[in-house]
């Protein structure tokens, strides 16, 4: 390129060496220094002191200024606008910031702490404060950083390309935290886009979209003891009641406006521990641009959405749920994400993130793009997402989302809209490679931490560890539970005999994975109705229905998952735009079930035979599994060195007086809890708080208690 050319395609934009040009270069001895500054009146250089030491020419009328500086001394520049001036050091005096290692193992896909290299970093450089960005763009022609500190124009700030990892990187002096910023990409298609910055920390209150660059400030953590104690809390044989939540609708403002962390802590944090729930679950809280994706749809992928606050106020809100005995898990998103043109697809100007053919890289389901594992700057970006999350903000957990999507190339796919993996196969390799390699790393960096996979289809070993040939998910949902318990609720009670089955069957593979039965948000939404809404009958039945249909899922083997509203038996459908319906505790029904659901977080918690062995067959045993015709299950809990449990349900409105079941030892049998007691909205039927077992065989044992089973309940009892 001849200068002339080169210094048409710089004032122009379309240089992609700005540093070739710009900032200081011996040119036949001498020192010239060159910038660009479009719109200067002047430019001049000034010492340490502020002292101009010389004048700069104007060499282009766009704005291109150069002269030769008077010796190998620091510098500053002195610009000079119409109305005002300004004194800033010259970006394009600084060298290379980024190590080679870093950019390596970042092309390798092996740099777990991604957000520490890409992104916009406050530095001191010699002395000097700014703000270094990079990002990674291998295609593109140019990238500038561009914001409100250079009025969003692509020609002040191009960056300069380190190859061949593909990374653009900009140091800007004076910059602080809290500016404004985004990419501006010249794409390899000859596309001209400002972008957000993929690894962001921190972003805009939507709709806007521009990143923010993130107060550095260490956050001062306080839960120093929960982290040393948490790891006993979050194995198969712990105790988890888990209750879901969306930020933005659990509790809102007087004026139905969004609350920030502090104020839904204030509220929230108080009321899951005393509801004796163990942990909460955010509905995905990265940036995502569209509210009512309910943050599916994510681009920001290191960041915590505005929406509730600062990245400083989600910490403090995690920290403040440590305090109180809560633990929190967050949804991450590594499937796919939205098409906005401020954000990952077609980054460079080719598909960069995604795949390129649609076959592999479109959701048709949402409409989104999936990411390209098979690249190992993608899975490495992805990855070091997952341990960002668990490291920056001391989360728990995190509960992947859409993983049977990951998991087989045709999913949601007809034949001909997919494209087979090497072998010929429907899997996809890559993204089984992807989630043993997050799992792996969880369990190797954080041990004591949780990954839990929404998992819906028969896909063997999710939660086998890897070195076994596993996924290495701690946990997977039971999603065939959940539809089968919750088809046999819907019907009408006279019905359910000839649906028995889809309450027993959930047995037969309870212990091929480690699962936990989740009530979520996916089933109070699109036209399915409420829990409350499903349940068949009058009112007092509804409600009673549901009161069982809770028992019977606190007494089955697996961790628990109830999604807000479901406490307190919202009757209608969530949504995300306006708070849960609080006013319906007035009504004593709603009352009770919210009373129902804190007595069996407690009693599931203290009664090692409830939780102990969710995984170990040992802890269950059905007593009474095949009475169709009455609609009546009834199964022992067990652990070790534990009381038993007798867990009965009657699925129909029929109280059965005098009904005999076995049990394997003597004694009493204390009635720890009853679905239809009085104080949850029930009729008061029940036995007297405890019944005596009789040396009367029944259901292969040699030992019986006489019930009196409640209509649409369920009763525990425990084995004194």
């Amino acid at each position: 390129m001849s200068d002339t050319a080169a210094v048409a395609a710089l004032v122009e934009g379309r240089h992609g060496d700005p540093f070739a040009l710009l900032g200081p270069h011996t040119v036949d001895g001498r020192r010239v220094v060159r910038t660009l500054q479009p719109g200067a009146l002047g430019v001049e250089l000034i010492d340490a002191a502020g002292r101009p030491v010389a004048e700069l020419r104007r060499v282009h009328d766009d704005g291109l200024f150069a002269g030769v500086a008077p010796d190998e001394s620091a510098y500053r520049l002195r610009i000079r606008w119409p109305g005002a001036s300004h004194d800033t050091h010259d970006p394009y005096a600084f060298s290379t910031l980024l190590a080679d290692e870093d950019l390596q193992r970042m092309s390798d896909g092996t740099h777990v702490e991604l957000f520490r290299v890409l992104g916009a970093h406050p530095i001191t450089v010699d002395g000097v404060h700014g703000v270094r960005f990079a990002v990674w763009a291998p295609n593109a022609q140019r990238v500038s950083v561009v914001g409100d500190f250079d009025s969003w124009d692509g020609r002040r700030h191009p960056m300069r390309k380190r190859v061949p990892a593909g990374v653009w990187e900009l140091f800007i002096p004076g910059l602080l935290a809290g500016a404004r910023y985004k990419y501006e990409i010249w794409g390899a298609d000859g596309s001209l886009t400002q972008r957000a910055d993929p690894v962001a920390l921190a972003a805009e209150l939507p709709p806007s979209t521009a990143s923010i660059v993130a107060d550095p400030t260490a956050f001062h953590w306080t839960d120093g003891e929960w982290l040393r104690k948490r790891g006993a809390l979050h194995h198969a044989g712990s105790p988890l009641s888990i209750y879901e939540l969306h930020a933005g609708s659990w509790l809102r403002g007087k004026d139905n406006e969004e609350l920030h962390w502090d104020d839904i802590g204030e509220r929230l944090i108080p009321y899951v521990a005393g509801m004796g729930f163990t942990h909460i679950e955010l509905l995905p809280v990265s940036e995502h641009p569209f509210g009512g994706s309910w943050g599916y749809q994510p681009l920001g992928q290191f960041a915590p959405t505005s929406r509730f606050g600062t990245p400083e106020a989600f910490a403090r809100f995690v920290d403040r749920c440590h305090e109180a005995g809560v633990g929190v898990i967050v949804d991450w998103v590594p499937a796919h994400f939205p098409t906005d043109i401020h954000g990952l697809a077609h980054f460079d100007g080719t598909p960069l993130y995604e795949h390129a053919d649609p076959r592999e890289g479109f959701h048709q389901d949402w409409n989104t793009l999936i990411f390209n594992l098979g690249r190992n700057e993608v899975s490495g970006f992805l990855v070091a997402s997952a341990l960002a999350w668990l490291e920056r903000f001391h989360v728990d957990g995190l509960r992947v989302d859409a993983v049977a999507s990951m998991l087989y190339r045709d999913y949601s796919r007809k034949h001909g809209e997919w494209v087979p993996n090497k072998f010929g196969g429907r899997e996809n390799l890559e993204s089984i490679d992807f989630l043993r390699r997050v799992n792996q790393l969880v369990a190797e960096r954080h041990p004591d931490c949780m990954t839990i996979a929404e998992e819906s289809t028969a896909w063997p070993g999710v939660t086998q560890p890897v070195e076994q040939g596993g996924l290495g998910f701690t946990f997977k949902w039971n999603m065939g539970w959940m539809h089968d318990s919750l088809d046999f609720m819907t019907h009408d009670p006279i019905h359910r005999r000839w649906h028995h089955g889809e309450m027993t069957f959930s047995m037969v593979y309870a212990y091929s994975e480690k699962f936990v039965l989740p009530l979520s948000h996916d089933e109070v939404v699109h036209g399915k109705r409420s829990l409350l809404g499903r349940m068949p009958g009058d009112e007092w039945q509804k409600f009673a229905n549901l009161r069982a249909y809770y028992g019977f899922m606190w007494g089955h083997p697996g961790k628990k998952l109830l999604f807000t509203g479901g406490e307190i038996a919202q009757p209608h459908e969530w949504n995300h735009d306006a708070q849960i319906a609080w006013e319906l505790l007035d009504h004593p029904l709603h009352l009770g079930v919210q009373k129902l659901v804190r007595d069996l977080n407690q009693l599931y918690a203290t009664t090692p035979a409830l939780h102990a062995w969710d995984s170990d067959p040992r802890g269950f045993r059905w007593v009474i599994g095949d009475d169709a015709e009455q609609s009546v299950f009834a199964w022992l809990r067990m652990a070790d060195g534990g009381r038993t449990v007798l867990v009965v349900s009657n699925l129909t409105p029929t109280p059965r007086h005098s009904f005999r079941i076995g049990v394997p030892e003597g004694g009493r049998w204390r009635e720890a809890l009853n679905s239809d007691a009085v104080e949850y909205g029930g009729s008061g039927s029940g036995n007297e708080g405890e019944r005596h077992a009789q040396a009367v065989s029944a259901h292969g044992f040699e030992q019986s208690v006489v019930l009196s089973l409640p209509p649409l309940s369920t009763v525990m009892f425990v084995a004194d």
